[in-house]
C-alpha cells in the first residue's frame, strides 16, 4: 500500500503524529496493514468486485473495533482505527467484547465469481455500548466474543453511509463517516465498513467514535505546519491557452482593484495593502463590492493576473474529532473567464457565460494526526469537488528532489483536477468543457501565507482582507436568453433544446453572474468539504 510517508517533523512533544491520541479514556490508534479475508470480482465501482480485510500488526493491548472493506478500482489504501481501554474504572469500562453476534450476510447462495464463501457478522453489544465494525469469517462458525471490541456509548457518535464500497441484488457495503463533521464536532471515522440492504433508511448499523477530550490536542504546531507544507504542497499546473492567471490579493490591491458601495458607485475608492480598509462586520447585505481598475488599459492588465506574484493562502483547521488537519490552500484569480461548451460534436464559445470578477479557488490536504501523512487531497471544482486518495495522485520532484502531487487548474474556470484532460460538466456528451494540460505555466503553491489557524490563537494573524464578508467582484449584468440565443445559431436545430436545458440546470457559480465571496463565507471554512 502506498501512503506518502510522513515527514521529517519537529518532535516538540505536543502528541502531533505520535501515533496515540486519548479521546477520553479511550486510546486509539491508526492500523494501515490488512490480511485479506475475502474478495469478489462482480459488482461495485466499475463491476471490479471488492476486498475485505482485518487489520494485522495491532499494537501490544489494542482491540479490533471491525474490518476494513474498499473497492477492487484501485490500490488497497486505508486503515481502522484500533481501541485501548485507559479509563480508570473497573465497572463502566470504554470497552466490553460483545454478548453475541448476528449473521448480517451469508454469499453461499449467491451466484458471484468469489474466493469462497464470505459470512459477515454483526456484534450485539452489551446495553450502553455500540458496535463500530462487523466481523468476517469464511465458516459458518460465530466468531469469538473476544476477536472485537464495543465501545461505551458515551464515546460513539451517529454515522452515516458515505463512498459506495460494493452491492450485488439487495446488498451494499458502505464507508461510514460522521453524520455532523466540522472544525467542531468531535465524531471520529473509523475506517470500518457497513453492510446493509437495499432501501435500509435507519442509519447505519454501525456507529462513528466521539471525542471527548480537546479537538486540538494533537494539532500541529507551527514548525510542524511549516514541515508538512514543505513538503506536501502541490505543484499546479495552468492550462497553455489560460489567458486570466493567479496573482497575490495584494498585487490585485495594488494595481488599482477599487471598493465600491451601494449609492456611491461614481466614487469608488482604492484599497489599501491587505484591505486594512475594507469593511470588517460579519454581513453581505450587498452595500459593498470590489471590481477591476475603471480606466479600460488597466483592467484589461488586471483580468490577466499577475503568476509572478501569486501564493496561496492557507487555513489550517482540525477535523474529524482532532484526528485530521486539513490544510485549505487558496488561490485567488482577478478573473475568470468565459466558459466554453461541448455539444456533442461541436466545441461552442459561451460568450459572457461564466465571466466574474475576483475567482477564489481552493484545494485541501488532508493529513492525519496520528502519522503525519498525507492521506487525501480535494479538489475544489465550481459548486463541488472530489477527494482522492494520495495513493491515486500525479505526483512530481521538486528542486529539492521531494515528491509533490500534481493539481492542474482548468481553463478560464479555474476548477482543480487530479489528473489532465477534459472533463464535461453536463451529461449525454453536452455540457461545460472543463479542459485541464501541463505547460510552462506553473504555480507552486508552496509559495504560501499562513492566514489562519484558530486553534493556535494569537500566533496566526489573520489579514484584514480574510475578514471582508462581501463580494470580491461585481454582479455581472448580462441577459442569459441573449448569450444562449448567439450560441444557439451555431447549433443543429436538434441539439438546441438539449444544450439549453443543461446550461440553464448550471449553479450560479459556473453561469458567472454573481460576483464570489472570500473563503470565510464558504461552508468549508468551519465544516467538511462538499
Amino acid at each position: 500500500m502506498l501512503i506518502i510517508a510522513s515527514v521529517g517533523l519537529p518532535n516538540t512533544g505536543n502528541g502531533f503524529a505520535s501515533g496515540v491520541i486519548d479521546l477520553g479514556g479511550l486510546q486509539v490508534s491508526q492500523v494501515s496493514t490488512f490480511n485479506k479475508i475475502w474478495a469478489t470480482y462482480d459488482g461495485g465501482p466499475d463491476n471490479q468486485g471488492s476486498t475485505i480485510f482485518e487489520p494485522t500488526e495491532i499494537p501490544q493491548g489494542f482491540s479490533m473495533l471491525g474490518s476494513y472493506s474498499q473497492s477492487n478500482n484501485k490500490p488497497l489504501f486505508g486503515y481502522v482505527l484500533v481501541a485501548k481501554d485507559v479509563s480508570s474504572s473497573t465497572t463502566n469500562s470504554t470497552l466490553k467484547k460483545p454478548i453475541d453476534y448476528t449473521l448480517v450476510l451469508d454469499t453461499s447462495s449467491i451466484k458471484i465469481n468469489q474466493d469462497t464463501t464470505c459470512y459477515i457478522w454483526l456484534p450485539i453489544a452489551p446495553n450502553g455500548y455500540k458496535a463500530l465494525g462487523h466481523v468476517v469469517t469464511t465458516t459458518q462458525d460465530k466468531p469469538s466474543l473476544d476477536k472485537i471490541k464495543c465501545v461505551r456509548s458515551d464515546l460513539t457518535d451517529q454515522c452515516e453511509s458515505s463512498l459506495w464500497i460494493w452491492g450485488f441484488n439487495d446488498f451494499n457495503f458502505y464507508d461510514v463517516r460522521p453524520i455532523n463533521r466540522g472544525t467542531q464536532a468531535p465524531g471520529v471515522h473509523v475506517g470500518t465498513f457497513v453492510a446493509q440492504n437495499v432501501g435500509n433508511t435507519n442509519p447505519p448499523s454501525i456507529s462513528c467514535l466521539k471525542n471527548l477530550n480537546s479537538l486540538t490536542q494533537i494539532m500541529p504546531n507551527l514548525l510542524q505546519i511549516n514541515s508538512i507544507l514543505e513538503n506536501y504542497s502541490p505543484i499546479m499546473y495552468l492550462h497553455p491557452d489560460e489567458e486570466y492567471l493567479p496573482s497575490s490579493v495584494n498585487w490585485f490591491f495594488f494595481n488599482g482593484a477599487l471598493l465600491y458601495k451601494k449609492g456611491k458607485e461614481s466614487n469608488p475608492i482604492p484599497i489599501a495593502p491587505n484591505g486594512i480598509n475594507l469593511p470588517q462586520d460579519p454581513n453581505n447585505d450587498g452595500t459593498y463590492w470590489l471590481d477591476l481598475p475603471a480606466d479600460d488599459t488597466n483592467k484589461e492588465r488586471v483580468k490577466k493576473g499577475n503568476l509572478q506574484s501569486a501564493e496561496s493562502y492557507v487555513h489550517v483547521k482540525p477535523m474529524l474529532g482532532g484526528t485530521f488537519t486539513d490544510f485549505a490552500m487558496w488561490v485567488f484569480y482577478p478573473f475568470n473567464g468565459p466558459g466554453r461548451a461541448k455539444v456533442k460534436f461541436i466545441n461552442v464559445k459561451l460568450g459572457k457565460i461564466g465571466e466574474h470578477v475576483g475567482d477564489w479557488e481552493h484545494v485541501t490536504l488532508r493529513v492525519s494526526n496520528l502519522d503525519g501523512k498525507l492521506w487525501k487531497i480535494y479538489f475544489s471544482q465550481h459548486s463541488k469537488g472530489q477527494w482522492i486518495d494520495s495513493s491515486q495522485l500525479e505526483f512530481q520532484n521538486d528542486d529539492d528532489n521531494n515528491k509533490r502531487p500534481i493539481v492542474y487548474s482548468s481553463l478560464h474556470g479555474h476548477a482543480s483536477y487530479p489528473y489532465e484532460g477534459l472533463v464535461l460538466q453536463g451529461k449525454n456528451g453536452i455540457g461545460i468543457r472543463n479542459d485541464s494540460a501541463k505547460s510552462e505555466m506553473v504555480m507552486d503553491l508552496k509559495k504560501l501565507v499562513l492566514v489562519s489557524a484558530e486553534y493556535l490563537g494569537p500566533f496566526v494573524i489573520e489579514p484584514s482582507w480574510l475578514n471582508y464578508f462581501r463580494e470580491w467582484g461585481p454582479k455581472i449584468d448580462y441577459n442569459l436568453d441573449e448569450e444562449l440565443r448567439k450560441v444557439e445559431k451555431l447549433l443543429p436545430w436538434k441539439l438546441k433544446d438539449a444544450f439549453e436545458k443543461i446550461i440553464r440546470s448550471l449553479p450560479d457559480e459556473v453561469l458567472g453572474e454573481e460576483g464570489p465571496t472570500g473563503p470565510k463565507v464558504k461552508y468549508n471554512w468551519t465544516g467538511d468539504e462538499v
